[in-house]
């Protein structure tokens, strides 16, 4: 019996992930050191720009609203791949022009970063709504895992392949590498996306489009009074704000509190990252592959243990040098990667629940809770420390405390998701169809 996208097309749309994952990683690593320590322009330039990229995905129900309307979600896929590789070369030409000319430099900087924004939009979230449509619900779990992992594969091989490239530098390399970086995840998409969609509405495992299309802000209406969207859109919010609470300080904590060289902190990120693979792994053949618990526990369980790690790495910070340090942020990125699976697979579960044709719009509106997230936590846990270190609190303290709150957080979404995932799926809701 077909079930939907089978195991060839989840792989196959987790290298879109790769692809995506493979020109990002370029404007949040790589071009933004070379414009720190080669350019030696003010770190908050580059931080400032990756924020409007994330700014600007609160475009994304947009984007899933014209993927739900034409039902072709493969064309929004090439199209927001094709505007994420421009914005990506143009990242880095901007990088080559800040060395002549700073105006021309920020300001092709300022539409690139617009355009990768853009471009993350609307390809990453029709790969999400198609994956939400047409994967069997006992495969979502596994296919929130592979095309997770698939993304954090792209980061990771194309940073070092990069890296080993780029020495010695020049922006005629620069430029060369990110050309055949950006050009082939293109190709590689297209390859990827090729067939699956028409082959999907000729087995029938893809909803028609409205014969009636409703105007946008009609759409999102719709979507925002079914009271399981909207709390899972609060649930993502927070949960989201408390993952990216720790990205700007963990390793500066590591270096002020325990005397942690650069070298060290870069290899407790990656240890971090590696703790984030496993717990991710686990869920993926846990919940599909031995049918071990739901979502529901999964996420849950991933939201209190990361509180615990987090509490743990804020009692450590007494202790100072020689202090576990490494095993603690090792429990974070396991159970950060335990919830941030289970909290996909649960979307993607959610997607389909209320009105047809909204599923686009739906993981567009969580999409866009993330993003938005993933900014304002990062910014939020700096400033704090920030604060409290300069209101004459003990260093660790004031990085304790951020992490206690971060923590709470983490248990606040742990509760949230107890009661939101564990409501029974309701039947799509009446409000505003006389509109």
């Amino acid at each position: 019996m077909n079930t939907g996208l089978t195991w060839s097309d989840i792989l196959r749309l987790g290298l879109v992930q790769t692809c995506l994952g493979a020109i990002v990683v370029l404007t949040t690593s790589t071009l933004n050191r070379l414009m720190v320590v080669e350019l030696a322009l003010p770190a908050v330039l580059p931080g400032l720009l990756v924020a409007l990229h994330y700014g600007i995905q609160i475009t994304r129900p947009q984007w899933g609203f014209k993927s739900d309307r034409g039902g072709r979600r493969w064309v929004w896929i090439l199209l927001g791949m094709m505007a994420l590789a421009l914005g990506g070369f143009g990242a880095a030409l901007g990088v080559t022009l800040f060395e002549t000319s700073f105006a021309l430099g920020l300001s092709l900087s300022v539409l690139a970063y617009a355009a990768i924004g853009l471009g993350v939009g609307a390809s990453g979230t029709s790969v999400l709504a198609l994956l939400a449509t047409a994967t069997a619900p006992r495969r979502r779990a596994a296919a929130a895992t592979i095309t997770w992992l698939m993304m954090i594969a792209g980061i990771a091989v194309t940073a070092g392949v990069v890296g080993a490239l780029l020495d010695p530098y020049s922006p005629a390399r620069l430029l060369t590498i990110t050309a055949c970086v950006t050009g082939g995840a293109v190709l590689l998409a297209a390859v990827a996306v090729a067939g699956i969609e028409a082959r999907l509405h000729r087995q029938g495992h893809m909803p028609e489009p409205e014969a009636a299309p409703v105007p946008f802000r009609h759409a999102l209406a719709e979507v925002w009074h079914e009271p399981q969207a909207r709390a899972f859109t609060i649930f993502v919010f927070l949960s989201m704000s408390a993952y990216f609470m720790q990205e700007l300080i963990l390793e500066p904590y590591a270096g002020l509190v325990f005397a942690f060289t650069p070298g060290q902190s870069t290899s407790l990120s990656g240890a971090q990252n590696g703790g984030v693979f496993l717990g991710m792994l686990l869920v993926g053949i846990a919940a599909t592959g031995l049918r071990i618990g739901s979502l529901r526990v999964w996420v849950m369980t991933g939201c209190a243990g990361s509180a615990a790690s987090l509490l743990a790495i804020a009692l450590l910070g007494p202790l100072g040098p020689g202090a576990p340090l490494v095993p603690a942020v090792v429990g974070l990125g396991f159970f950060n990667g335990m919830f941030a699976v289970a909290a996909i697979g649960s979307m993607m579960a959610l997607a389909g629940e209320g009105r047809r044709a909204r599923e686009g719009t739906r993981m567009g509106l969580w999409g866009a809770a993330q993003a938005i997230a993933a900014g304002f936590g990062g910014l939020a846990g700096a400033a704090m420390v920030d604060l409290l270190r300069g209101s004459d609190l003990a260093t660790h303290l004031a990085f304790g405390t951020v992490f206690l709150i971060e923590a709470a957080l983490f248990l606040w979404a742990a509760a949230m998701a107890a009661r939101i995932l564990s409501v029974t799926p309701r039947a799509p809701s009446p409000v505003l169809a006389g509109e």
